[in-house]
């Protein structure tokens, strides 16, 4: 009896944060779980006039005819492997910034360079987008001017399908590296500082120091951002992707969300696109589920 009174109480003195919740799971259920329903477009051959419900059944037929798109293949491989240079460098470039500013001792100069190299992480793909194709415009980018003072031809970055996924990664680095390097830095503050006195009584220097206390202290965090990522193998980045890619670059930058999108939406093959993007999503959840495990084996983390 006691015991259902004190939850009462709890309950009681918890209810403000709980009426705080119900604005965004009302917007989670009508915006997230809602249009769920239209998962069985891919088990259908969609009419627009017939509806979820009047649409004749057609079973696995979509899925068994997508996996004989003769481009699905490739761009299924696209997509990985433009999201596991992603990763990789991804997890490179901001671990190295971070050791870098980590040996800065200006803290004036050390501010103003994570500022600056933070600041791309706030603009949208659109704006980026429209940047990047001024720069590296093959007539008229700075990039392809300064190449020339070499006497290098100018090199179409966004238009020539062999360069195009390594631009895809060059500038997902620079939009996201800031954010990474924010979470290195913290990672490093927490290392024991007598570790490095230890060090340096030993006759470490700088380099040793940082090879054998500063990587080992934040390789934790390491391990643990690069097994998450594993779960977004399948998210090469479709705002990135839809705002710089053309058909000149389809052969190797098409993703499986650009190719979604051109099904549905442009060439209304509704319920081959949904079952793309169901597939996608089955795979993308058990990616997920195995991340997590892993973060839990190797890193200690969990989600609850």
């Amino acid at each position: 009896m006691q015991a259902a009174r004190g939850r009462g109480k709890k309950w009681i003195r918890e209810s403000p944060l709980h009426l705080m919740m119900v604005p965004g799971i009302i917007l989670l259920l009508i915006f997230s779980y809602g249009p769920m329903i239209g998962v069985i477009m891919a088990f259908q051959r969609y009419n627009v006039v017939k509806g979820f419900f009047g649409s004749d059944w057609v079973g696995l037929d979509n899925f068994e005819f997508i996996l004989q798109i003769p481009d699905v293949r490739q761009v299924f491989w696209n997509t990985v492997f433009i999201a596991f240079m992603k990763i990789v460098a991804g997890l490179i470039v901001p671990v190295l910034l971070a050791l870098l500013l980590n040996e800065l001792r200006a803290k004036y100069v050390k501010r103003s360079i994570q500022t600056i190299i933070y600041l791309p992480y706030f603009l949208s793909w659109v704006l980026l987008a429209g940047i990047l194709i001024d720069i590296l415009s093959p007539s008229e980018g700075i990039v392809n001017q300064f190449l020339s003072w070499f006497g290098i031809e100018p090199i179409f970055f966004l238009g020539n399908e062999d360069v195009f996924p390594y631009m895809l990664v060059t500038t997902h680095v620079w939009k996201e590296a800031g954010f990474g390097t924010i979470i290195y830095l913290a990672a490093l503050t927490g290392i024991d500082p007598t570790l490095y006195e230890a060090a340096i009584v030993d006759g470490a220097n700088r380099w040793r120091q940082t090879w054998h206390v500063t990587l080992p202290g934040i390789l934790p965090i390491v391990v643990l951002m690069t097994v998450l990522s594993l779960g977004g193998i399948l998210n090469a980045g479709f705002d990135q992707v839809y705002n710089l890619y053309n058909p000149l670059v389809y052969s190797t930058g098409d993703i499986i969300d650009t190719m979604v999108y051109r099904m549905g939406l442009i060439e209304n093959q509704y319920s081959l696109a949904t079952a793309i993007g169901l597939f996608k999503s089955v795979i993308s959840v058990v990616l997920i589920v195995v991340s997590y495990k892993l973060a839990d084996k190797y890193a200690g983390y969990r989600v609850l």
